[in-house]
C-alpha cells in the first residue's frame, strides 16, 4: 500500500510540476538560460556575501558555475554590505550551486542613481 502511495504521489507531482521542473527525459531543468553567457563576463553573487567576475566557462542543471579570470571583490570586515574597493585575482574557480543567488552580465548594466532616495535637503 505504501508503494502505491509513493508511485501515485510521484505521478500527481510529475503532472503538476511537468512544465517547472521535470523535462520528458526526467532530467531537471534550470531555470536560468546561461547558454547566451558563455564565454563572456558574468558577476555573481554567493550566499554570505562575496562577489565575484569572471568569464563564464560552464555551467550545469545544479548551477554549479566555471568561472575562468575570476576575481573576488573584498568585503569591509565592520559592514559586510560595503566593498573595500580592494580585489583578489582568483583564476579558475567553481562556484557551486547552493551558494549562487545571482548571475547577471557585466557587459549592458549601467549603474544608476536610487530614485526613491530623499535629497538632503527634504
Amino acid at each position: 500500500m505504501h508503494l502505491r502511495f509513493s508511485v501515485f504521489s510521484f505521478r500527481v507531482l510529475r503532472f503538476l510540476c511537468k512544465d517547472v521542473v521535470v523535462l520528458q527525459s526526467g532530467r531537471k531543468e534550470t531555470v536560468l538560460d546561461l547558454a547566451k553567457f558563455v564565454d563572456k563576463g558574468v558577476q555573481v553573487k554567493l550566499t554570505g556575501g562575496r562577489q565575484v567576475t569572471g568569464t563564464l566557462k560552464g555551467y550545469d542543471q545544479l548551477l554549479n558555475l566555471v568561472l575562468d579570470e575570476a576575481i573576488e571583490y573584498l568585503r569591509d570586515p565592520d559592514d559586510p554590505l560595503k566593498t573595500t574597493g580592494q580585489t583578489r585575482r582568483l583564476g579558475l574557480i567553481v562556484c557551486r550551486g547552493t551558494a549562487v543567488m545571482l548571475v547577471s552580465p557585466t557587459e549592458g548594466t549601467d549603474e544608476i542613481a536610487n530614485p526613491f532616495m530623499q535629497p538632503d535637503g527634504a
